[in-house]
Parts: C-alpha cells; structure tokens; sequence
C-alpha cells in the first residue's frame, strides 16, 4: 500500500486548471435556518448544481482530458449507479471520445435516460448477481476501451477535491473558516480528493465522512485499519454512494485525513431532502443530503462551529423525490 502513487495538493490545483471553463463553480450558501436552529455556522457547497448535476463531472472530465491522442480513439468504458456515468458520458462528448457505460438496472430511471441523452452508449448489469468490473474488464478487453473507475484513480480523485478547493476560497467571502467540512461518502472518491484541499489551505479544519446506515464499510475500516466490505451491494435508497469497499488509493488517504465517519438512516436522508428542498430550494438526491441529515439529526455536535456540508448530486427520481416531500 505504501507504494501507490497519490494525488495530493498540487494535483488538486492541477486539476482545478483542466477543468476551468467546462466545470461550474457551485455557489457555497449560507443556511440561516439551520444555523439559528443549532447555534453555528453551517454553509452548504451546491454541487447538485454542477454539470450533469453532481460534483462527479469534476472528476470525469480531469481523467478524460488527461488520455493520450491513442486512448482517446480507443474511447473508455466506466461502470457506475449514475452520476459517474453521466460525468464520464458529458466529458467524453466534450472530447470528442466514444464512452460505453455499465449500469445496474436499477439505477434511477434519470440517470440512465441523462447517460444515454449525453451520447454514451448504456449496458445495464443486475448488481446482485454480476460484477460491473468484470463486465467492464471485458468490453476494455474487446474494444480496447480504457476503464475509467469511479473513484479508485489518481486523476477521478484530484478533480473531486477541486469541490473543496472552491468552497474553501469561497467561505473567505464570508470571511469564515470551517472548524468542519463534511460530504457523503461512497468509495470515498470525494472526500479523498477534498481532504487534500483542505489539510493544506486549512489544516485544522476536521473532516468527517457520512454513510447509510448497513452500508458503512469505510467506517468499519477505519476503525479495524483494514478495508472491510459491505454484506450487499444494495438496499438503501442512497444509491449513489452504495459501493462494496473502499480501494487502497481512498482508503490510504481517508485513513491520513478523516476525522471520522458518521451514518444516517433512509429516512433521515430523506427528510435532508425535503429540507434541502423547503429551505435552501435545491433539489437533492438522498445519497447526496447524507451530510446534511446527519448535522439535521445531530450526529455530531456543531454549536458554536462553521461546518462546511458539500450537497454532492441533485439526480433523483419524480417518484423517489416525491416521497422525500412527503416524509
């Protein structure tokens, strides 16, 4: 493990350059509500606002402008619930590359449908019974496609904490630097890439991770020091942040950088959703309104401290967003 190459501060910086132009620069906003309610500052970094509505554009678009002349003929193939594959099949048009993505069938009906509108190329998998990996090792063995992972890559990780580099710029606005910053966490792409902005422009900010409740396998790791995997691979309604494990790369890095990692239950998110929805007018997805449900169900404590809530993905279902409102 020690000798993986990681990214770190400068290749978040790096990053921020190749991305400048195409990415949104989502807008980081106060939440007055909450923040009387608790007696803090809490601030909320928008990334249901970026391209394809969730900060994985950041990531996809860094990987994909990085391919060789050669690579970028062969195109890419990526397996993902959604939000990477819209990333990947949003930057692959930009460049002009063929994408094919792998998608469980059960993946929002949005999803699919905005993956397939950007151009890509969809095959759909049943993530109970085969692996996304092995179907995508196939398709790059045949067609010669490169795999772009979700999360396990030096540039998807770099290109992630471009969220966290902005939101630390934009909090000086505010005149506000966070005593907490927090995100959702699925293979712990996001907070990996965020956590190397944070530690070097404000290294006594903590970090805290949030996952579903039944799905905490980066908790569990970094509490036995080894990656642990999740019994399933679904059955929460967070599925944009259900992955089996964490993978050497994140897991290295989240175990240097997190102060620890926090769960919430279906509901709770849910109604972060309808929260998110009334208060602060953003239409949130509920793997990405984890964070925000647990500062809202006072998993940690935050009087008297500015915190720093990234909102990661606003993809959601009519039906699934319908039943957050009605929560």
């Amino acid at each position: 493990m020690h000798s993986l190459k990681l990214p770190d501060f400068e290749d978040v910086l790096r990053a921020a350059n190749k991305i400048a132009g195409y990415s949104v620069k989502t807008p980081l906003l106060k939440c007055d509500d909450l923040s009387e309610k608790l007696s803090a500052e809490i601030f909320v970094k928008a990334e249901c606002l970026q391209r394809v509505g969730a900060f994985k554009f950041r990531g996809a678009y860094n990987r994909l402008s990085r391919l060789s002349d050669d690579e970028k003929k062969r195109g890419v193939v990526a397996y993902s619930s959604g939000n990477h594959a819209q990333g990947v099949a949003a930057s692959a048009r930009l460049l002009g590359i063929d994408a094919v993505i792998v998608m469980p069938k059960d993946s929002p009906k949005m999803k699919l449908q905005n993956t397939i509108n950007y151009g890509a190329e969809v095959i759909t998998y049943d993530r109970a019974t085969e692996s996304r990996e092995e179907i995508a090792a196939k398709i790059s063995a045949e067609r010669g496609c490169v795999v772009v992972p979700s999360f396990e890559d030096f540039y998807i990780i770099a290109g992630q904490g471009t969220a966290a580099l902005e939101a630390i710029h934009q909090a000086k606005d505010y005149g506000t630097v966070f005593d907490i910053f927090m995100t959702p966490v699925g293979g712990g792409g996001l907070i990996s890439g965020c956590s190397l902005a944070v530690k070097a422009l404000s290294p006594n900010t903590e970090i805290y991770g949030v996952e579903p409740e039944g799905f905490n396998d980066v908790q569990r790791s970094l509490q036995s020091g080894k990656i642990e995997s999740n019994p399933k691979p679904s059955g929460s309604i967070c599925d944009a942040i259900l992955t089996v494990h964490p993978e050497p790369m994140t897991y290295t890095i989240m175990s240097r950088n997190l102060s620890g990692v926090l769960t919430v239950t279906d509901e709770e998110a849910l109604k972060a959703m309808k929260y998110a929805w009334e208060k602060l007018k953003l239409v949130v997805e509920p793997g990405a309104c984890v964070a925000l449900a647990a500062i809202l169900h006072g998993k940690l404590d935050v009087k008297g401290k500015k915190i720093c809530i990234v909102l990661s993905g606003g993809n959601v279902d009519e039906e699934t967003f319908i039943k957050a409102l009605n929560t």
